[in-house]
This record gives structure tokens, C-alpha cells and sequence, in this order.
């Protein structure tokens, strides 16, 4: 169901603007009213980078009134394989300076607030105060968090998207939604006991025509809730396998809602110590780490699917290993329970090694040790 819209309209558009936009004008269900919610809307964008790129284009594109792009990186010859704002004749400027021009070139009504500051927890609050929706495209998780919590407490919704090699995600963050709907957070995707800083682009990769898809899927998302057209991506996450040109999606509540559910239905976690007993009798055991992770260690004869695969297409998991038993293991156990409950969903006997492989590499070494003393 369509949201409210997120704005009050202009009251009329410039001839030149509705010239410029009236593509969007003849839109069923946009239109002029749309468009002028457009023109009065307040965008803030945090990271001027592969997400970022993107969507500073769509929305200056778009007819946003007035967008704030938060960045203090300069620009890098790497960065132009992904990050499409910029140009070679930009390397070593500003990041935010190209959007300044390229919203001046696509849209001159649109006004670009530059701001070459990194955001964290102390000022995130300031920099994102007085935007109708906050888009974050940056590149660390203490970045993202930061900018998650400055958006609950002041109820702002944020779209929320991330990519890494060939996989997206996609959702929408809101503390305070419409009477009907459920706050979901991050902490509701991401509990803070379970994250880790992931592996930088420059360690792994990233498709750079990826990014392109994502940032204009989150450019889409804002200007649904500015509009309060379509269905926006509250309370679900848009998954992406570019290399299987697949897109699915898995719902998302409230962990505290979630947590009551999974309390009635989950299994016990299988012990460490009866995991050769259970892989003797058949059952698989599935690694959902990602590849840097088993690449540092892994349990003999597990087989590697890592988280993202797993909830993109649960179903192909669960099918792959009809008939066994199911051994989850993370690190520590969260990624695994998330896996789990995908696989139990499809009908597997799914459950989680207890303490992941931290439990299981003590354990081993314990063994190891006590087996040479005996020697």
C-alpha cells in the first residue's frame, strides 16, 4: 500500500521545470502533484561514492528541490570504474564538488549543499537534522551506524542500501512510520552484537554497473516516500545476485517481534561436541561465512554458502540438501541463525553449531593439545 507522501507540494513549477520534468508529469500516480512534492523535498545523501554517484544523478535528475551530499573524500583514479559522478579531470578534487556540478548540469533548480565533513556519532544528528529522507551509500559500518541512529532519533526514514562484489541489499530503515506499520530499525538486520567491519572494496571488489542499479533503486525509494506512490521497502529487504541476474526478497520485523516467534519454534543449537557424531549420521554442515573468513579456516568437509546466497534463495539451498540433517556455523552463531530459520522456512531440519567456530576451534585445540600431551 502506497505511504503518506513525505512533503507539502510547491505550489506551482517554474515553465522551465515543468518542461524539464514532464516526463514525470505524465507519470499515473505521479504527476504534477508528485512533482511538486519533489521540488519541495530535502535529501540528504551520505557518501558521494558508487551508491552515492548514482543517486546524486537520479534525484538532481528527478526535480529534488534541495540535496545535502555528505563526503570528505577526495577522488580517486580507482574510484571512477564505479563511482560515475566523477571524471579523470577530478582526481585529487572533492567528491562533493562533483555533485555540486553535476546537479547544476542535470537539474538548475535543484540546489546541491556540499558538505566535506565525515560524519560520525558526534555530529550526524546536525548534518542529517531538516532532511525529509536520508539515503546512505557509505563505505564503513561505524559510518552506517552512526548514521542509523542519528535517523531513529529523529524519526527520519532511511533508505538503506550496500554492495559487495556482485551481491546488493536493499531496504528501508524507519523508526517512526505511518500508523499500520512496524518501526524497523538497523539493529532489526544487524544486531550490534554480531557485526564486523566487512572487507573493503579494494580487498574484494565490487561490479561497478552493481552499483549503478542499487544507487538508482535507492534514488526510487525516496522518491516514492517524498510522493507517497508504490509500495517502498519498509519491513522488507531487496536482495540482489548479480551474477544470477536474480532479485528476491526476505522480509524484515522487529527483532523483539522476530525473537518471540523464533523463541516457539527454533531448535536447540547442536553441541560442538556432537557435531562428528551428527555429520557420521549424515547431516551436511554449511559455512555461511564469507570467502576471506574459511579462507583464514574452516571445518573439514563443510561446504561453503555463504549468508547472502542463502537468503537470496533459501529454497535452492534447502533443496540442494534434501533429505539431511542441516549444521549452520558462522563465527560466532548470529549469521548461522539467520540461515537456519531461511532454511527451516523451506522446510529443512536446519539448526545452528553452537557457538560457531569460535566454540569449535577451542574445542579442537583442547584436543589437539591433550593428544600430544598424551603422546
Amino acid at each position: 500500500m502506497p505511504l503518506p507522501p513525505l512533503v507539502e507540494p510547491v505550489a506551482a513549477l517554474s515553465a522551465a521545470e515543468s518542461a524539464r520534468t514532464a516526463r514525470h508529469r505524465v507519470l499515473a500516480g505521479l504527476g504534477d502533484l508528485g512533482q511538486r512534492r519533489l521540488s519541495a523535498a530535502h535529501i540528504a545523501i551520505v557518501g558521494a561514492g558508487g551508491l552515492g554517484s548514482p543517486a546524486v544523478l537520479a534525484l538532481a535528475a528527478a526535480g529534488v528541490g534541495t540535496l545535502t551530499v555528505i563526503d570528505d573524500d577526495l577522488v580517486e583514479v580507482a574510484n571512477l570504474q564505479r563511482q560515475v559522478m566523477h571524471r579523470a579531470g577530478d582526481v585529487g578534487r572533492r567528491k562533493v564538488d562533483s555533485a555540486v556540478r553535476v546537479g547544476a548540469d542535470l537539474s538548475p533548480e535543484t540546489q546541491v549543499v556540499a558538505v566535506a565533513e565525515r560524519l560520525h556519532a558526534g555530529n550526524a544528528e546536525r548534518l542529517l537534522a531538516g532532511a525529509h529522507v536520508v539515503l546512505d551509500g557509505s563505505d564503513t559500518f561505524d559510518t552506517r551506524a552512526a548514521v542509523a541512529a542519528a535517523c531513529e532519533r529523529l524519526g527520519t526514514p532511511l533508505v538503506w542500501g550496500t554492495v559487495q562484489e556482485f551481491c546488493g541489499q536493499l531496504t528501508v530503515f524507519w523508526s517512526a512510520p505511518p500508523a499500520g506499520l512496524s518501526p524497523v530499525v538497523l539493529g532489526d538486520l544487524y544486531p550490534p552484537s554480531t557485526v564486523g567491519e566487512p572487507p573493503s572494496c579494494s580487498a574484494v571488489g565490487v561490479l561497478g554497473a552493481l552499483c549503478l542499479q542499487v544507487g538508482a533503486l535507492m534514488a526510487t525509494e525516496a522518491v516514492k516516500l517524498i510522493a507517497g506512490i508504490g509500495e517502498p521497502l519498509v519491513g522488507r529487504v531487496l536482495l540482489i545476485d548479480a551474477l544470477r541476474a536474480r532479485q528476491t526478497e526476505a522480509p524484515l520485523r522487529p527483532a523483539a517481534a522476530r525473537d518471540a516467534d523464533a523463541a516457539a519454534t527454533t531448535p536447540p543449537p547442536l553441541a560442538v561436541a556432537d557435531l562428528e557424531a551428527a555429520l557420521a549420521s549424515g547431516a551436511v554442515l554449511i559455512d555461511v561465512r564469507e570467502g576471506h573468513e574459511v579462507a583464514a579456516g574452516a571445518i573439514d568437509g563443510s561446504v561453503h554458502v555463504p549468508l547472502a546466497a542463502v537468503l537470496a534463495d533459501p529454497a535452492s539451498t534447502a533443496a540442494r540438501f534434501d533429505g539431511h540433517r542441516v549444521v549452520v556455523v558462522c563465527a560466532a552463531g548470529a549469521r548461522a541463525a539467520q540461515a537456519a530459520r531461511a532454511l527451516r522456512g523451506e522446510g529443512a531440519d536446519a539448526v545452528v553449531l553452537a557457538g560457531g567456530m569460535a566454540a569449535w576451534t577451542l574445542a579442537h585445540d583442547r584436543h589437539t593439545a591433550q593428544t600430544a600431551v598424551a603422546r
